[in-house]
């Protein structure tokens, strides 16, 4: 057991990937990555589209999306992460379906009415809305604000935790979680003003 835990056959971990990808942009790295969780990304796009075919093609997209994102997000939590991004990517897919037919629909009921017009939101729809605002509102937190945002609300780390993983201190750790969640309800309020 001891021989094993530092024997150099050890195949690298999901983060050590996703770093080496980064550094190298080698599509081999991300090809590896990606092949440990194909069988999770088709599950929940299984869960989500409801489709076999569907599900196979949106599985490819996840991938096709990882190449640029994993380029453009600190990763701490991989399979999370992914999780995340093929949930939003098979919402989307819904979402927009869902557009297509309500366009449809209203052109056989009303063909006077332009293709365009707001379509009020159901609640689903409006909460989708909202998480994908707090996820740009995220996108728009300085790197430190952000990372530790996440530590602490999505990965449920405490303020220690994130001090040791970010090698902040713990003061700039708090700082870090009070002015993000401030900027963040700033985002989101101004946000909805918007709607």
């Amino acid at each position: 057991m001891f021989l094993k835990f530092f024997s150099k056959d050890r195949p690298p971990d999901d983060l050590e990937l996703v770093q080496q990808y980064r550094r190298s942009g080698d599509l081999d790295v991300i090809g590896k990555l990606f092949e440990r969780h194909t069988d999770m990304v088709y599950l929940v796009c299984m869960k989500y589209l409801q489709d076999e075919d569907e599900s196979k093609d949106a599985t490819m997209q996840v991938f096709e999306q990882l190449v640029t994102a994993l380029k453009k997000h600190e990763v701490a939590n991989f399979k999370p992460w992914l999780h995340t991004l093929t949930k939003n990517h098979c919402l989307q897919l819904l979402r927009a379906q869902s557009q297509r037919g309500k366009l449809e629909a209203r052109h056989v009921a009303a063909p006077g009415i332009e293709p365009g017009t707001d379509l009020q939101p159901s609640s689903a729809e409006q909460q989708e809305l909202e998480i994908q605002a707090l996820e740009r509102g995220l996108i728009a937190l300085s790197p430190e604000q952000r990372t530790c945002l996440e530590l602490f609300y999505l990965q449920q780390k405490s303020y220690k935790d994130i001090v040791e993983l970010t090698g902040c201190d713990m003061a700039q750790v708090k700082s870090y979680i009070q002015n993000g969640r401030r900027n963040l309800k700033n985002y989101m309020e101004k946000h909805h003003a918007q709607r």
